[in-house]
């Protein structure tokens, strides 16, 4: 098994299932006494929730993130050739296929019993604008080896941490072998430990840093919420006012129907009596010829 079969199947996993699954590889690479890989596969880092949203796009939607990837080309060549019109019309093309693959990548993570919330679908967002920004970049997402969000300002260049599997490199035959092999099994067990321990820290600081920025977001959440809760309690009490205005106007009105009610039926009774004396006015004309 290659690094690159390896990464393919770490980062098809949950995040939460990636460093039990890296060590379980680890422990099968030494086994194998392929001590290099063991190295490489321990230095693979657990990717965040958004980077793992945008690789289990590219793995479960490959036809449109290629198709996405592929307009990337065609703003990159409309850029460098200062395509106005054709530049408006593929980045309008743009903003609306990212929006609809962050939300498709939403649907995926809940199919999958995770709920994102809307700030992590936004940076998956970012991280395909990146994409398309740059070349390797999209490489990157193509191959579904995402380990956290880009950061994207503009359309041009962009960076993106993501994994880029290789891979492992064996020895040439031109180096000399060190005469001392328990030594340098000593050494490379050694290697590969420090690389897990490293893997380890950059998971344990890209783990805190996702907490950290989740606070973030919960507290302009609360704010938000807080705000919008002081503008219903005002629209509560401006409905209030208005109820009881409208009430008001209601009972006026009913007031109003009442008196036009009476009129009515006082009209009917005084009509009534007035035919009556047109009719009685109209047999004595006749009575007298």
């Amino acid at each position: 098994m290659t690094l690159d079969d390896v990464a393919d199947e770490l980062y098809g996993l949950d995040p939460g299932e990636f460093v039990e699954a890296r060590t379980a590889q680890v422990t099968a690479a030494r086994e194998n006494k392929d001590r290099a890989l063991a190295t490489e596969i321990g230095k693979l880092r657990k990717p965040t929730v958004v980077g793992w949203l945008v690789n289990l796009l590219a793995r479960e939607l490959p036809d449109e993130v290629g198709a996405l990837l592929t307009l990337g080309d065609a703003l990159r060549d409309a850029q460098r050739h200062l395509s106005g019109p054709d530049l408006r019309r593929l980045t309008t093309q743009r903003q609306q296929v990212v929006r609809a693959l962050a939300r498709k990548a939403g649907e995926l993570a809940a199919d999958r019993g995770r709920t994102v919330g809307e700030d992590a679908l936004r940076d998956v967002g970012q991280t395909l604008h990146a994409a398309l920004a740059d070349a390797d970049t999209a490489e990157q997402v193509r191959r579904g080896r995402v380990v956290t969000a880009a950061s994207y300002s503009g359309f041009g260049p962009a960076g993106l941490t993501a994994v880029q599997g290789k891979s492992a490199k064996k020895p040439s035959k031109s180096e000399p072998e060190k005469p001392k092999k328990a030594k340098k099994s000593q050494e490379r067990d050694l290697d590969a430990e420090r690389a897990a321990a490293e893997a380890e820290l950059a998971d344990a600081t890209s783990g805190a840093d996702e907490i950290r920025g989740a606070l973030d977001d919960a507290n302009t959440e609360l704010g938000q919420a807080r705000s919008t809760l002081t503008e219903i309690d005002h629209r509560i009490e401006e409905l209030r006012a208005e109820l009881e205005h409208a009430e008001q106007e209601r009972q006026f009105t009913r007031n109003a129907e009442r008196a036009s009610a009476e009129a009515v039926h006082r009209g009917e009774r005084e009509l009534e009596v007035a035919e009556r004396r047109v009719e009685a006015a109209r047999r004595a004309l006749d009575d007298l010829g």
